[in-house]
């Protein structure tokens, strides 16, 4: 077995915020009971998987509300990123890497492996391609299970699709120092521990209000978890698994990501 990675130095570049930021609401899960936060199983995954929680691929999309910032349609270029799972211990472990700082946007930042997408290339075949170039993750022992919902990330232009995936074992990973600083993985249910997840509303006085929020205010959530704080798009992709695998409420977003 592969040994478990240590933890690293949090957080590589200070996080954005801008002057005007306040606390937002506890995790959604919050008022589970620890027991039902513990040991979420591949087997948790696919029950939301077979129950309609989650989305397999090919289903219809429930509208498109990732297509608006604030009730305004946001383009951008369409890119993927692949979630993958794999279960150890009786646990399942998602797979996340650090951005390297060569890149041109989002450097420093944790990330599910993906990118942009080549013309004509579907979401599936890119994610499986830009696994394979960011980490070698072998496309062969990849089941890809669902898809989550897509989003703006506004910075870096681009209309992200996270696709859910599953793997038989813990993979050997190698990052392409490229792309990646790190690779790394965590629990699920660490996610879901006590003191790991926060929410902050933020006010940018240029970006489009949503109704009843002045000044552009938006929530932001977060993760402080393995030595890194997971935030942006990476974070509300995982705040959407969780959600649909607790059966809880996913919050409402109002916007995409930084």
């Amino acid at each position: 077995m592969k040994p478990r990675q240590a933890p690293s130095a949090p957080t590589r570049r200070s996080i954005p915020r801008p002057p005007r930021h306040r606390p937002g609401s506890p995790a959604p899960w919050a008022a589970l009971p620890t027991q039902d936060r513990n040991g979420i199983s591949l087997d948790r995954v696919r029950v939301a998987l077979a129950d309609g929680r989650l989305r397999r691929p090919g289903d219809a999309s429930p509208g498109e509300p990732w297509r608006s910032l604030a009730g305004r349609v946001v383009e951008g270029r369409p890119a993927a990123v692949l979630v993958p799972l794999f279960e150890e211990d009786g646990a399942a472990r998602v797979v996340l890497t650090v951005r390297s700082d060569r890149l041109r946007s989002h450097q420093g930042e944790v990330a599910f492996p993906g990118g942009r997408l080549d013309g004509g290339e579907g979401v599936v075949a890119g994610a499986l391609r830009e696994a394979f170039e960011e980490v070698g993750l072998d496309p062969g022992l990849v089941t890809v299970v669902g898809q989550l919902t897509a989003m703006p990330t506004v910075s870096s232009n681009t209309v992200m699709t996270p696709v859910l995936a599953t793997l038989e074992a813990r993979p050997a990973l190698v990052a392409n120092p490229g792309e990646v600083e790190r690779v790394f993985d965590v629990a699920l249910s660490e996610l879901v521990a006590d003191d790991v997840f926060h929410e902050e509303w933020w006010s940018v006085s240029d970006r489009p209000a949503a109704p009843g929020f002045p000044d552009g205010e938006f929530p932001v959530w977060f993760f402080d978890v393995a030595g890194e704080t997971v935030w942006g798009a990476t974070a509300r992709t995982l705040v959407e698994l969780l959600c649909s695998i607790l059966e809880v409420e996913v919050p409402p977003s109002l916007s995409g990501s930084i």
